[in-house]
C-alpha cells in the first residue's frame, strides 16, 4: 500500500498517511484543527484548505468559488489524498497558531489485535475440534456382511488411523440410505474429545466428498446486541458475519430489569424464544450470505455474560442478583443445537463458555482465552467496557477479576444525543480554544446524528484540557461564544446547529450528559485500581493492557487518561481486541487446545465482588472528578495543564 507523507502549515505538523486517506481526518489525528461542524458531510464549508503542493481528490464543492479553487482551496472532509502533501490552514491570527501548535495532540489509538490463523499453525494449536474424512468403502456382499456402522468405523481406523470412535443415533439413522445412495463414496465428520484417551464421535455422513466444506458458527450474545461469524474450518476465515440488537430488549434494557421479567408467568419462557430468535436471524443471514448450508455447519460455540446464558438456556437467574449472587452453575455441559430451538442440523452440537461468577460471564472467559493471556507471563489487564465493566488481571499462573456496573454511557445511553458507533455518530472532535469553534467527524462523513461513546470521551477531555469545563464537569460561565448556554436551568455546548445536522435540531452536550460520563469511568477507574490493590500491585506493575469492547478501535487513549477512565501509561502497552467474547468463541471453534484449557483458566480466577470491598466506594468517590481527585495520578496531563495556564496568562 502507497504512504504519503502530509505537511500541516503554518504549524509544521507532519503525519504520514496511506493512499486514499481523509484529509480531515488525518488533521484529527495528526492533532491539527481544523474548523468543521457537518461531521464532514461537505455541507458547512468550514474545512477549507489550501493544497500547497501535493494532489487530492476531491474537496471540490459549490462552497468553493471559481478564484478559491483556482488557488488550491479545497474542503479537507472531501479530500482524499493521492500524493505528499503541504497544507496551509487558514489561521485567523497568530495567537490561535500557537496556542493550537502548543496543545493539540496526535490522536493515538489502541494497536487492534487480529487472530492469525497461521500463527495458529505454527504454535502447534490448530488442533481441530470437528474434521471431515472422506471414505470410498466396498459394499457389503454374501461374504462381507458388516454392519454399516461397523463397515465405517473400520475404514477410519484402517486409513486414517482414528480409534475409540462412536456414532451418534442420528448418524446411525442416516448410514444405510446415505450409503448405497452415494456408492459407498461418503464424508464423516467427527467430533474430536477435549482430552485425549475418550471417544470420537461420529456425528455426521454426507454422500460423496465434501471435506473441503466444513464449517462453525461463534456467537456472542450480548445484552443490547447479539453478533455471528460464519468460520471456514478448512482455511480459518471468517467468510460471513453479522449482528442483530438483542430481542430482549423490549423486556428491558439491562440484565437486573430482564431479570424481575424472568420472574413472572411465562417471562423466562419469552426471553429465552426471542434471544434465541434472533440468534436464527443472524444464522439465516450469514449463512445465506457465504451460500453455505445448514448440513455443512458442524458446531456452534456461544459466549454471554452469566445472566444471557441461563436466559439461552433457560435457567431462572433470579438468584443472580440476590446476595451472596449465586449463578446456577459456571459449567455447561455440551448441548444439541436443537434442543435450544437453534435452526441448525440435528448432528450441530451447541458449546457454551463456562462463567465465573453472576456478574463475570462466559464472555470474559472468552476474551481472556481468545486474547491468549491465560499463555503469557506478562501481567494483563483486561477491560471489557459496556454497559456492565468487566475486569481481569493476571498472567498464565492467576487471574484475578471483578464487575462494576458502568451505566450505559459508553453506549450512548444516558446522553441526551447519545447514540451507538453507527453511520452519523461524531466520534472525534476538537475546539478552536480561542474561538471555541468545533472540529468534528462523523463515522462515514455525513451529517450528524448524535455521540457515540469514543466520541463522547474525546469531547469531554477536549472541553477539560482547553478549559471549557472544570474538574467537576461544570462549564465556565464567562466564555466567551454562544455555543455555550443554558437550557433548563442545565449548562450545555452547541455541537452542532440545527441546519448542519440530521436531526433538523441542534446537537448539545450538557452538564448532565458529561456527570453521567464522569459516574460511568469513575466506576471502571476505581473498579481496576480496587482490583489490583486486592492482590498487592499498582498501574506500574501492568505490563500491558487489552481492550475489549464495541468502541475500543476508536478511542483516542490520550483522551480516555484525561478523563480518568485509564491509567496514564504508555498508549504502546494497549491492544484493542474488539469484540473478545466473539474472538475467543471463534478460536474455540477452530482449535481444540483452548476448550481442553479453558476449564483450568477458571479454576485459577478468584473472584471479588466489588460492592462488598469497603475500599471500592472511597475510591469510586474519588474518582467523580476529571481526571481524579487525586492529579498526581495524571503527571503528564498535570504538567500540559500547568504548561497551558503559564501560556495563556
Amino acid at each position: 500500500m502507497c504512504e504519503y507523507k502530509v505537511i500541516f502549515q503554518p504549524f509544521n505538523k507532519a503525519i504520514t498517511v496511506a493512499d486514499g486517506d481523509n484529509l480531515l481526518r488525518t488533521a484529527m489525528e495528526a492533532g491539527v484543527h481544523i474548523n468543521a461542524s457537518c461531521g464532514g458531510a461537505g455541507v458547512c464549508g468550514k474545512c477549507r484548505v489550501l493544497i500547497e503542493s501535493g494532489t487530492v481528490e476531491g474537496g471540490i464543492t459549490e462552497k468553493l468559488s471559481a478564484d478559491d479553487l483556482a488557488k488550491g482551496y479545497r474542503l479537507a472532509c472531501q479530500s482524499r489524498i493521492r500524493s505528499d502533501l503541504v497544507v496551509r490552514i487558514p489561521v485567523e491570527s497568530e495567537v490561535d497558531a500557537g496556542v493550537l501548535n502548543k496543545f493539540a495532540t496526535p490522536r493515538k489509538t489502541a494497536r487492534i489485535h487480529q487472530v492469525d490463523f497461521e500463527e495458529l499453525k505454527d504454535q502447534g494449536l490448530f488442533i481441530p475440534p470437528v474434521e471431515k474424512r472422506y471414505l470410498e468403502l466396498p459394499p457389503p456382499n454374501d461374504q462381507d456382511r458388516l454392519p454399516d456402522v461397523t463397515r465405517l468405523i473400520n475404514f477410519l481406523k484402517a486409513k486414517y488411523n482414528e480409534h475409540r470412535l462412536v456414532a451418534r443415533l442420528p448418524v446411525i439413522r442416516k448410514i444405510p440410505d446415505t450409503l448405497r445412495n452415494s456408492a459407498f463414496k461418503v464424508t464423516a465428520t467427527l467430533a474430536r474429545p477435549v482430552h485425549e484417551g475418550r471417544k470420537t464421535h461420529i456425528i455426521n455422513i454426507e454422500p460423496g466428498d465434501t471435506t473441503n466444506r466444513n464449517f462453525a458458527i461463534a456467537m456472542d450474545i450480548g445484552t443490547t446486541t447479539v453478533y455471528g461469524q460464519l468460520i471456514d474450518l478448512i482455511s480459518g476465515e471468517v467468510v460471513a458475519q453479522h449482528g442483530e440488537f438483542n430481542g430482549q430488549i423490549s423486556y428491558g434494557e439491562d440484565v437486573l430489569s430482564r431479570i424481575v421479567f424472568a420472574e413472572r408467568p411465562g417471562g423466562l419462557d419469552k426471553l429465552h424464544q426471542v434471544v434465541v430468535a434472533t440468534i436464527n436471524t443472524i444464522i439465516r443471514r450469514i449463512v445465506k450470505e457465504a451460500k453455505v448450508e445448514l448440513d455443512e455447519i458442524s458446531s456452534i460455540t456461544l459466549a454471554g455474560n452469566t445472566t444471557m446464558t441461563q436466559l439461552l438456556l433457560k435457567i431462572n437467574p433470579r438468584y443472580i442478583r440476590f446476595a451472596p449472587y449465586v449463578p446456577a452453575s459456571t459449567l455447561y455441559p455440551p448441548i444439541n443445537a436443537v434442543d435450544l430451538g437453534l435452526e441448525l442440523g440435528d448432528h450441530v452440537t451447541a458449546l457454551v463458555y463456562p462463567a465465573i461468577s453472576s456478574y463475570v460471564g462466559g464472555d470474559i472467559v472468552a476474551g481472556v482465552m481468545g486474547a491468549g493471556l491465560y499463555r503469557t507471563e506478562e501481567v494483563t489487564l483486561y477491560l471489557d467496557i459496556g454497559t456492565n465493566a468487566e475486569i481481569v488481571v493476571g498472567n498464565k499462573d492467576w487471574f484475578a477479576c471483578a464487575a462494576c456496573s458502568a451505566g450505559p454511557a459508553f453506549e450512548g445511553g444516558g446522553i441526551k444525543f447519545g447514540m451507538r458507533a453507527a453511520k452519523g455518530a461524531i466520534e472525534d472532535f476538537s475546539v478552536d480554544p480561542v474561538s471555541l469553534e468545533p472540529m468534528l467527524v462523523t463515522i462515514g462523513n455525513v451529517r450528524p446524528k448524535g455521540i457515540c461513546g469514543s466520541g463522547l470521551i474525546t469531547i469531554v477531555a477536549t472541553f477539560f484540557e482547553m478549559g471549557i469545563i472544570d474538574s467537576r464537569g461544570k462549564f465556565h460561565v464567562n466564555l466567551k461564544t454562544d455555543r455555550v448556554r443554558e437550557a433548563d436551568g442545565v449548562c450545555e455546548y452547541v455541537l452542532v446547529w440545527a441546519d448542519e445536522t440530521q436531526i433538523d435540531r441542534d446537537i448539545t452536550i450538557s452538564e448532565n450528559d458529561i456527570d453521567n460520563l464522569i459516574r460511568a469511568k469513575g466506576a471502571i477507574f476505581s473498579g481496576f485500581q480496587t482490583l489490583l490493590e486486592e492482590v498487592g500491585l499498582r498501574f506500574e506493575d501492568v505490563d500491558k493492557i487489552v481492550l475489549a469492547g464495541g468502541f475500543g478501535s476508536y478511542i483516542d487513549l490520550e483522551k480516555a487518561m484525561v478523563i480518568g477512565l485509564l491509567p496514564e501509561t504508555d498508549p504502546e502497552k494497549i491492544t484493542f481486541i474488539g469484540n473478545g467474547s466473539l474472538m475467543g468463541c471463534r478460536m474455540s471453534s477452530l482449535t481444540n487446545r483452548i476448550r481442553r484449557d479453558v476449564v483450568e483458566v477458571t479454576k485459577k480466577m478468584t473472584n471479588f465482588e466489588l460492592s462488598e470491598t469497603p475500599s471500592f466506594m472511597n475510591r469510586y468517590v474519588a474518582s467523580l472528578f476529571l481526571p481524579h481527585t487525586e492529579i498526581n495520578h495524571f503527571p503528564k496531563l498535570k504538567a500540559r495543564m500547568s504548561a497551558r495556564r503559564r501560556f495563556l496568562r
